[in-house]
């Protein structure tokens, strides 16, 4: 029988210890002693957010699938449990075996989001590794990073061994098959990242030099050492149905984000919206089979004794088979009182079908993400949504028996106007006008319209790679102008406005474009207790202002300065398929005001056909695009 890493005395101290003790159903045990290689993979958030993650539950299960791997799972201690490991001196541990990460062979983090790279330090300090990959001798494990925000690795170049640039499902084998050839071999940690950085998709920092002009950008960027790649190249999965997917992942003994099944319909989005960097780095679409995304619901649904299934998808609505999909959802699981989730569907007249089947109207909210409020806006962001449209979905939910809208848009986009934050208020005050059109006697209560803006931040691989940043002060006056604008509206009463901070906002686009340069900010604000940054009551920007000024590093250089097209960025040494130029066209085109239409309506030439799979090789008459 394992042995807790925690007495009883500490858990019955800390909030949730059910965070820490493992044992969940599903979770994978091992004997240590019959294994080859130890993996500990990471989520630097809470352990509630953390298991929600569909990227971990895919890979947990897909390693652990081979005899020679345990894959287990490790989150970041709350702040509570932080000081008593700190003062304690106790090390990290995997919730599996309860034992230190420090004795695995790797510790695999997932970057899905920037203001969580202080817990990355957090995760390495109490582990009692080196937080500098520099300093780490033999003993310790490799720390590989993976998810979205590595496509630009650089800001924490200094704190990782290795990353691992695309779909997890692709090249994991090679590397893990690679180790274990190496350490028989009784070769060093470098000999093994040396020929780990040879293997398609796998970046080694530490074998890579940086050069700055005198200005401060970027003047080359090359291998240090010969036979390995200039260019790293993003890999992905080309059979997305033939790929791994858990059918019995791990259900938490407490309430978690997403405390549901989740079935992954396709990968990828073919809509093209400029500021989505999700939209690009997963190029091209690829959708997963109806006879096999049955059976990974059924078999899930089993095994774990949830009752609620989502759809994971960038954009459910463009799932060719939608209508397939949901219905026999709704009738295999009608009498088992399986609730179902619909995220990420255009409001049309069969998603609100679907939707009145699947949930109490009265209770409900519906989501739209017009992004921006003008059609001018949204025509240079390439989001492809008519105000027509949108009038037309709220008024079809209307008369289908909602009454709560939910609106998400962004403020700060290229291209902004005071004019465009006003049309914000217009576009919420005429979606309740369509609302009061129906008359007394039909309508469902009072009408509910909420609107929220976050502040835009330009991301690596996207056409707005370019965009300027603003000042804080710019950002909470754009905010003003769209909450002014709503209390002049006939029907303000029936409109709430939500802002974000804007001081996050920066930030996030320090880490998102930064260079090599950020790594010694991130260590120095996290020598100064930041932590939580993504957590409101722990955020402290001043604390990160002091870390800037004590490195002498200016932030403006990263958010408001302008940048030229021929710039070399941190992240220009990846290849996610979609070139440079695709993106520089982009560019243009959005100050052009016009828009680009979305992959099934026709290929644009953005380069994501070398990967010969999902939409790049389908046409409506079955001839390859590429």
């Amino acid at each position: 029988m394992r042995k807790l890493a925690l007495s009883d005395e500490i858990l019955l101290s800390v909030e949730k210890p059910a965070r820490y003790i493992g044992g969940e159903v599903n979770s994978v045990m091992k004997d240590k002693d019959k294994i080859a290689i130890r993996f500990a993979m990471c989520f630097p958030d809470v352990y509630e957010i953390g298991m929600s993650h569909l990227g971990i539950q895919i890979l947990y299960d897909m390693f652990n699938r081979r005899e020679d791997v345990w894959c287990e799972r490790v989150y970041s201690p709350w702040v509570d449990l932080d000081k008593v490991m700190r003062e304690k001196k106790i090390p990290l541990f995997a919730l599996e075996s309860q034992d230190p990460i420090k004795d695995f062979d790797f510790l695999g983090i997932t970057l899905q989001y920037e203001m969580c790279y202080t817990n990355v330090l957090q995760i390495l300090d109490l582990a009692q590794i080196p937080l500098l990959a520099a300093e780490r001798g033999e003993e310790y494990p490799l720390v590989i990073g993976g998810g979205p925000c590595a496509y630009n690795p650089e800001p924490l170049a200094e704190f990782f061994d290795l990353f691992y640039i695309g779909e997890g499902e692709t090249v994991y084998d090679a590397l893990l098959d690679l180790y274990q050839t190496s350490r028989k071999a009784g070769e060093t940690r470098n000999d093994f990242l040396k020929k780990a950085a040879q293997i398609p998709g796998i970046y080694v920092p530490s074998l890579y030099e940086v050069t700055y002009k005198e200005d401060g950008t970027i003047g080359s960027f090359e291998p240090k050492v010969p036979g390995i790649p200039a260019v790293i190249k993003k890999q992905a999965v080309t059979e997305l149905t033939q790929a791994p997917y858990p059918e019995a992942p791990v259900v938490p003994f407490i309430k978690v984000t997403q405390d549901r099944v989740v079935l992954e319909i396709q990968r990828g989005c073919i809509r093209g919206c400029r500021f989505c960097q999700a939209g690009m780095l997963y190029r091209p679409t690829r959708e997963r089979t109806l006879e096999v995304l049955k059976e990974h619901a059924y078999q899930m649904l089993k095994s774990t004794g949830h009752e609620e299934i989502s759809l994971s998808s960038l954009s459910s609505s463009d799932y060719s088979d939608l209508p397939g999909i949901v219905n026999f959802l709704i009738d295999e699981f009608r009498d088992q009182n399986i609730n179902i989730s619909l995220p990420s569907l255009r409001i049309d007249a069969f998603s609100l079908d679907v939707m009145s089947k699947v949930q109490d109207v009265r209770k409900s909210s519906l989501t739209f993400a017009p992004e921006a409020g003008s059609q001018r806006l949204r025509n240079v962001i390439n989001k492809g949504l008519t105000e027509e449209v949108i009038l037309d979905g709220a008024d079809k939910a209307f008369h289908g028996g909602w009454n709560k809208v939910k609106l998400y848009f962004m403020l700060g986009l290229p291209t902004e106007t005071e004019e465009d934050r006003k049309a914000i208020a217009h576009l919420a005050n005429a979606i309740a006008v369509k609302y009061y059109e129906i008359p007394k006697e039909e309508r469902n209560g009072k009408c509910q319209i909420t609107v929220s803006t976050s502040f835009f931040v330009p991301k690596p691989f996207t056409p707005f790679q370019w965009a300027q940043m603003h000042q804080p002060g710019d950002y909470l006056g754009f905010a003003k102008t769209v909450n002014h604008e709503i209390k002049e509206m006939l029907n303000q009463k029936s409109i709430r406005y939500n802002w974000h901070q804007a001081d996050v906002t920066l930030l996030e686009g320090v880490f998102a474009r930064g260079d090599r340069k950020i790594s010694s900010v991130i260590l120095e604000a996290y020598r100064q207790g930041a932590l939580y940054d993504a957590w409101t009551e722990y955020w402290n920007y001043d604390r990160w202002l002091q870390a800037f000024e004590t490195c002498g590093i200016q932030m403006d250089f990263y958010t408001v300065r302008k940048r030229e097209l021929d710039e070399i960025f941190p992240w220009d040494f990846i290849d996610i398929g979609v070139t440079k130029t695709f993106l520089k066209k982009e560019w243009q085109t959005a100050h052009q005001e016009l828009v680009t239409p979305n992959c099934r309506m026709q290929c644009s030439g953005c380069g994501a056909g070398t990967y010969q799979t999902g939409i790049c090789i389908e046409t409506k008459t079955g001839s390859a695009t590429f």
